[in-house]
């Protein structure tokens, strides 16, 4: 192997990284924009504790 790069070589793989970042965020983007969608109709969480609750009886407080 030769240890002789060209400039296009280095600008192909400039392209690359920079497209395959830009890739990464918009599907990245994507997902979460489908996650908010998916549960736009839940109800929020409760607010306080964050363990959960146990009733007396040992059931769990949903």
């Amino acid at each position: 192997m030769s240890g002789h790069h060209h400039e296009s070589d280095r600008s192909a793989a400039y392209r690359g990284l920079i497209l395959g970042a830009i890739a990464i965020a918009v599907l990245v983007f994507s997902i979460v924009k489908l996650t908010n969608a998916k549960y736009a109709g839940e109800a929020p969480a409760k607010t306080g504790s964050t363990a959960s609750s146990v009733a007396p009886n040992g059931a769990l407080d949903a």
